[in-house]
């Protein structure tokens, strides 16, 4: 808590500094945030003003200023921030008749607290101002944009300069920067904003998991089914999404003329809604729906790599990892109420499973258990009855399974509960990866039977999963998890053959043709051997073969691999056995 009091207190002191600096501030709201604070104010600054706003904080800090609290009534509170059209926002929402602010020397702030009792109780050395950022006023993009100004505060100097060199590897790990560097991927505004274009090695990589994806699948007992991008707006309706989902989704399609015939504003004569699709299951349900289902033929296990769409705010975009066009390693299990405990257990086996395969470690896994708000029912579809048994029973599966896991209530999807996981890179950051969750709710809506065993229909139960949770957020994980320097076999390149001259090309495609089951390319750039090597270490290739006059005469190799490790020179027989 003390460190919490002192990340409010500074960003008090921040505002303070700006009003000393910036005399036509307007100040917003500074919150504590988990690594330091922020403060958001209309006054125009540069990255270069961070460090005179911080050398002003730390001159408030070394003259030992108390943070006085007083109460007073909403007329007085008018009165004192009578120039700042932000706080009276604020006064006016407040219920009670008097406010609580706070001074601290010259500053006055409208705030509840609580703060340290005085400025000195501060290191100076452990905070440092970090960086600006954009943001509307109350997060509505109705509103005006307003500076953000970020600050670090830690315990100690030692603290926060851990972070900041946690936070100088991120950055070299930034999937968006490995993207361009490594020739992944990229986004232009002329395609559309939040639509990510793959070139040929992203497109590799994603070929490579996807494979790996669909294989395992089979092995695990799922069949796959592919289904359209667009559905009709009366699939939407009844699947519930149309009035649970809304915020999410884009507008309706007209599907009736041509756009030549729009265009000319040809009257419309029949028309037809669609929607982009956001997510896979109400087209799952209707292939389950397409013929009599028995209790024998439960579980249904049926998964899909579908595209979907969601609006997403352009300020959210970032990279693969908020996009609105992404795909979802989706499937939706359909089983008898004696089969779901063990089902949910087959899918948090195969979860773990994808994670050790791609090299994380899977006792770091953290799950959350989103259930529902019970003082707002009104968000969710479905019976009492149905969310009381699918939220006991994943509890128990978590349980029973080990996992670690904690609850969130309020997080549940419209359609049911579920469980979240989310697992921790090389640097010791949580992603949000698999969901698995429990849907009572489509079934009913779709009438969704099958005959038991009495010969009486009956409703079945729908588990909704997802692994990757998108193959776009799970491939900016990989690449920041190993810094672009993927395994050999996820890598878009494995072999760079590097001739010393054009002379010995004639031997490189006489060596790619030995390793025709890798994937190899010869460099046949005229730059110096010494520059080829550098590209190929820049561009993490995991092993480069050199060759050159001995090479050839020889019959051999010199293989350097990733990391800038020589291990020699060697016959092509014995460099495979090395990789094996």
């Amino acid at each position: 808590m003390e460190l919490e009091n002192i990340k409010h207190s500074l960003s008090h002191i921040l505002a303070y500094a700006v009003q000393s600096l910036y005399k036509d501030a307007k100040f917003g709201i500074g919150p504590a945030i988990e690594n330091g604070f922020y403060y958001d104010m209309e006054v125009e600054l540069k990255e270069e003003d961070l460090k005179k706003i911080e050398d002003k904080m730390k001159e408030i800090i070394k003259s030992d200023i108390s943070f006085e609290q007083k109460i007073i009534s909403k007329e007085e509170a008018r009165d004192i921030f009578k120039d700042q059209p932000y706080k009276l926002e604020l006064i006016d929402e407040i219920e009670e008749d008097n406010v609580s602010i706070y001074i601290l020397g010259e500053f006055i702030d409208l705030c509840k607290g609580p703060h340290i009792k005085s400025t000195k109780e501060i290191d100076s050395n452990a905070f440092k101002l970090d960086k600006l950022a954009g943001a509307y006023w109350r997060g509505s993009e109705k509103n005006k944009m307003l500076t953000r100004v970020y600050g670090l505060a830690f315990e100690s100097k030692e603290k926060l300069n851990e972070y900041i060199k946690l936070m100088e590897e991120a950055e070299k790990r930034d999937h968006r920067k490995l993207g361009r560097e490594l020739d992944l991927f990229h986004t232009e505004e002329e395609v559309g904003i939040g639509l990510v274009l793959w070139h040929p090695k992203g497109a590799i990589i994603w070929r490579l998991i996807e494979d790996f994806w669909y294989k395992k699948h089979l092995e695990n007992g799922y069949e796959l089914v592919r289904t359209p991008h667009i559905g009709s707006r009366k699939l939407w309706e009844r699947s519930g999404h149309w009035g649970f989902y809304s915020d999410s989704m884009y507008p309706p399609i007209e599907i009736g003329q041509s756009l030549e015939e729009s265009q000319n504003k040809e009257e419309l004569k029949e028309s037809e809604q669609f929607l982009l699709k956001p997510m896979n299951c109400p087209f799952h349900v209707s292939i389950y729906n397409s013929s009599p289902r028995s209790y024998r033929d439960l579980p249904m296990r049926w998964a899909e790599t579908g595209t979907v769409y969601r609006f997403e705010k352009k300020g959210e975009l970032s990279g693969l990892t908020r996009v609105r066009g992404f795909t979802q390693d989706d499937a939706h299990i359909i089983c008898r109420e004696d089969q779901v405990e063990e089902e949910l257990k087959r899918v948090i086996d195969f979860i773990l499973f994808i994670y050790k395969s791609f090299g994380f470690d899977i006792d770091s896994v953290k799950v959350y258990l989103s259930l529902r708000d019970e003082n707002d029912k009104m968000k969710y579809a479905g019976t009492d009855e149905g969310w009381n048994f699918s939220e006991s029973v994943l509890r128990k599966v978590a349980i029973e399974k080990n996992l670690n896991f904690v609850e969130e209530k309020g997080e549940a999807a419209f359609y049911g509960p579920k469980l979240d996981f989310k697992i921790k890179d090389v640097l010791g950051r949580e992603w949000q990866c698999s969901t698995l969750q429990f849907d009572f709710n489509l079934a009913e809506r779709f009438d969704m039977t099958f005959t038991n065993d009495k010969g009486e229909k009956e409703q079945p139960y729908m588990l909704h999963r997802a692994l990757f949770g998108s193959f776009e957020r799970f491939i900016g994980l990989l690449l920041e998890h190993y810094a672009g320097a993927l395994p050999f076999w996820l890598s878009p390149v494995q072999v760079k053959i590097i001739p010393v001259s054009e002379n010995h090309i004639d031997y490189a495609l006489e060596i790619k043709e030995k390793l025709k089951e890798y994937r190899v390319e010869i460099d046949r750039n005229s730059d110096t051997i010494g520059k080829k090597i550098r590209n190929g270490e820049m561009e993490k290739v995991p092993y480069l073969l050199v060759v050159g006059d001995k090479e050839r005469e020889s019959k051999t190799v010199s293989v350097r691999q990733r990391g800038k490790i020589d291990l020699g020179v060697m016959t092509i027989e014995k460099f495979l056995e090395t990789e094996k």
